[in-house]
């Protein structure tokens, strides 16, 4: 398809799409439960199923759908491996602030991390490509549960995503994007290697003996130990990681204690570690129990450490970066590219595709050039910019016929 044809056609789509994010922003679902989300997507595959469309729904739990286009025109039978572009689809438990007329009707959660955006780009991509007559590769679409702490994404792998188990092709590379309010729209950026860091969790009990308040030696004090730890946590990165490396050691929450008068016999607190190398989370995460354990046993506690694995991280393979660089300055224009010079310590499970197969996170804009600032992810007045789906859709079709 000649780039004024794929122009046309994606404009000709956008009212409808539009309407698809809007749906989908108005009826948020939270991690595994987006029954009415994957309806919409497999309601729109349906409709492309005369082009040759198929899909398995009802993976990763129950709401994930995979689906497929084959190869088509010259050099079809000889492509052995697929394109795969990915979406996810779960909302937040967030009080939506945005005012717009689609707002969520379903209270306490709303789509403020642009996932509405997200799947709404996959099926105008999944569209388009499904009129091309030639389209060198097949092309996996995946439309994932549970990106939000859910690890949707590594359990489409572990369904057979990736590796052709469903859809009789293995993806040998993998693109995804997410909306990134601090680039403007109409840019994309990403950056080769670590975009965006590992995300463990930190679950450490304290335990002491009981006693009042005003007979402080006859306890094991947990809240005063737990205070030590959570002080001592801060010198992981200050002082056990080099300074030329990123990390974060994060504790977001403490609980202990019943009275004024009384010193508890338990304290608990929880947090995040956040790497972009595996050495650095690996010191991390034995520095964060060793301080723990030992502080306890210093003040004549004990220290329960649970360090829960969470996602990878994502990791943009460097010659499939290039590659993607390339064809966003040929749709875009070279001043619409950016290489991002930094990783952010956010998380992503779209790591997980990168285990399998070369893949390619990228950030498509989201800001007017005319504001200073936009809404970003996580707020309960962020939503996403509607006049960027043109953009992702281009950009995903692309790199689905840019060939290896």
């Amino acid at each position: 398809m000649d780039p004024a044809r794929l122009t046309a056609v994606i404009h000709d789509a956008l009212p409808d799409l539009r309407r698809i994010r809007h749906d989908i922003h108005a009826h948020p679902e939270l991690a595994y439960q987006e029954h009415r989300t994957a309806g919409v997507v497999t309601r729109e595959l349906d409709a492309l199923k005369a082009q040759g469309m198929k899909y398995v729904a009802g993976l990763a739990g129950g709401t994930g759908v995979v689906a497929w286009l084959p190869a088509t025109g010259p050099g079809a039978e000889a492509a052995k491996e697929a394109v795969g572009l990915r979406a996810d689809m779960d909302a937040l438990p967030i009080v939506e602030q945005t005012g717009v007329p689609y707002a969520s009707t379903t209270p306490g959660v709303m789509h403020a991390c642009g996932h509405d955006g997200h799947t709404t780009v996959l099926l105008g991509a999944a569209r388009v490509l499904a009129q091309m007559e030639h389209r060198p590769s097949p092309v996996v679409f995946c439309f994932q549960p549970a990106e939000e702490g859910g690890g949707g994404g590594n359990r489409l792998c572990q369904d057979g995503a990736m590796s052709g188990a469903i859809t009789g092709v293995k993806v040998g590379r993998m693109f995804g994007l997410h909306c990134w309010p601090e680039l403007d729209l109409g840019v994309v950026g990403t950056r080769p290697g670590p975009l965006l860091a590992s995300t463990d969790e930190i679950r450490v009990t304290i335990k002491g003996v009981q006693s009042h308040g005003a007979y402080p030696h006859y306890s094991r004090d947990t809240i005063v130990t737990a205070a030590q730890c959570i002080s001592l946590l801060q010198t992981v990165v200050s002082r056990n990681v080099d300074p030329l490396q990123a990390c974060v050691v994060t504790i977001g929450k403490i609980e202990g204690g019943t009275a004024t008068n009384i010193i508890p016999e338990r304290t608990s607190f929880i947090g995040t570690i956040r790497a972009l190398t595996p050495e650095v989370r690996a010191l991390a995460r034995e520095r964060v129990r060793t301080i723990c354990e030992q502080t306890a046993a210093a003040m004549g506690c004990t220290a329960e450490v649970e360090l829960n694995e969470g996602y990878p991280v994502t990791f943009n393979d460097p010659a499939l970066t290039e590659r993607f660089m390339a064809v966003a300055r040929g749709a875009l224009g070279a001043e619409r590219v950016q290489t991002l010079a930094n990783p952010v310590m956010g998380g992503e499970d779209f790591s997980y595709y990168g285990k399998h197969a070369p893949a390619v996170f990228f950030c498509l804009g989201m800001k007017p050039k005319e504001r200073a600032t936009y809404p970003t992810v996580h707020q309960p007045d962020f939503d996403f910019n509607d006049d960027a789906l043109p953009v992702g859709v281009e950009m995903f079709c692309r790199l689905a016929v840019s060939g290896a």
